[in-house]
């Protein structure tokens, strides 16, 4: 009678080996992801779809408010009468062909509404509205497909905005897209690869969504690591775990697989930003620098305020509608006494002013001066007699008597 002889052990799985199964692992979940998000949104076919229809801002006409045609993009400075603004677009294309509107446009406040308008060959004596999202100023893409509306030829396009603004706003263009697999994957890594400027909020990251993009690559990414988590964790109970192999290598692997791909897009990022900060500032003087920045025509007024200021230290008031600009300037202004308040665009009363107090007012509404009796006042308060010291647009500088 002859033994049989004893299986061999397992061969144990080299920490390489573990490595490269966690990465395959890794972008099969990545493919996987992108399976089901195509299979989700994407309304037309997956190939053979047509081409997105784009119209930039020489295609666009404001039928309502005011509005001027500059480099890239038309300029809307003033809503009409009844505080709107309509910006036409004609036409010609199939409705079941492209099933979403985007409009690249930015700028909005959020007081400011938006809506698109639309007729049809069908319907060509109606206009259908459908109301429009906006985020952090832009205008996000709307889908119509479900629309009873959206059907026959569309013939016209518009934009509607519906509200009161200072700043203006500008209008790029606007794009009529299929969504197809293609172009959902295009869309996407156009928006992960922009460039996005420092907002000042941090230095040290992209905040998500604000490039644009509707799918946000630390969420892509943070549910794919997720996924292949899983999926690691099962194939480890089933496969590796008995040949030695530590879980936790693996799933390692795959978070920093995740961490890398945004930090390389950070990288990329920060580069152009390098690149863009050296050709705005390099080479100039610091007052030229404090001109080109995003601030620079309020720094020009402030060193004109500057020039008129007797030497410290006097008392200096801030009025300006925007926090931003009551900052800015007060910035510039030390080391005299300056005065604003960061929260409000309220000014002390009357009675807090003394004779040769100054009032630096810029881009601030609801202060009047009366240049024959040299009165000022503001926002329905007592008048003060004072000296008109720098007139310029939308900005004075002034000498309580």
């Amino acid at each position: 009678m002859s033994e049989s002889a004893a299986p061999a052990p397992p061969t144990s799985v080299s920490p390489a080996r573990q490595c490269a199964v966690a990465a395959t692992v890794f972008l099969a979940s990545l493919v996987a992801c992108a399976a089901v998000y195509l299979a989700l949104n994407a309304h037309g076919p997956w190939f053979a779809a047509p081409s997105a229809l784009r119209w930039t801002a020489r295609n666009l006409t404001a039928n309502r408010g005011t509005a001027q045609l500059a480099t890239d993009s038309l300029m809307v400075t003033a809503p009409d009468a009844a505080h709107s603004v309509v910006i036409a677009l004609g036409t010609s294309f199939l409705a079941r062909d492209y099933p979403v509107i985007a409009w690249d446009a930015s700028g909005i406040p959020p007081n400011v509404g938006a809506a698109l308008l639309w007729y049809s060959d069908i319907s060509s004596s109606r206009v259908f509205r459908r109301a429009l999202t906006v985020e952090a100023g832009r205008i996000m893409p709307v889908d119509v497909a479900d629309d009873r509306a959206w059907l026959g030829r569309i013939r016209g396009l518009a934009l509607v905005l519906q509200g009161s603004f200072s700043q203006p706003i500008a209008v790029r263009g606007a794009m009529a897209k299929p969504m197809s697999a293609l172009e959902l994957l295009q869309d996407a890594s156009r928006a992960w690869l922009k460039f996005e400027p420092w907002s000042g909020s941090s230095i040290n990251g992209l905040v998500p969504g604000l490039a644009g993009e509707s799918l946000p690559l630390p969420a892509a990414l943070a549910v794919v690591a997720a996924l292949a988590g899983l999926a690691y964790a099962g194939l480890w109970r089933w496969k590796l775990r008995s040949r030695g192999a530590a879980i936790g290598s693996g799933l390692a692997v795959i978070f920093m697989a995740a961490w890398v791909l945004l930090d390389a897009r950070w990288q990329w990022n920060l580069l152009r930003q390098a690149d863009a900060t050296v050709a705005l500032y390099g080479g100039k003087s610091w007052q030229e620098r404090h001109l080109a920045a995003e601030d620079g025509a309020l720094f020009a007024f402030i060193s004109e305020v500057r020039a008129k200021l007797p030497p410290p230290p006097a008392r200096v008031f801030v009025a300006a509608d925007l926090a931003y600009f009551r900052h800015r300037a007060a910035y510039h202004l030390y080391p005299y006494d300056v005065y604003y308040d960061p929260g409000s665009t309220a000014l002390p009363p009357p009675s807090a002013f003394r004779k040769d107090d100054y009032l630096v007012v810029y881009r601030r509404q609801g202060v009047q001066y009366d240049t024959a009796q040299q009165r000022l006042s503001w926002d329905g308060e007592a008048p003060l007699n004072a000296e008109l010291l720098l007139n310029a647009s939308g900005a004075a500088l002034l000498r309580i008597r």
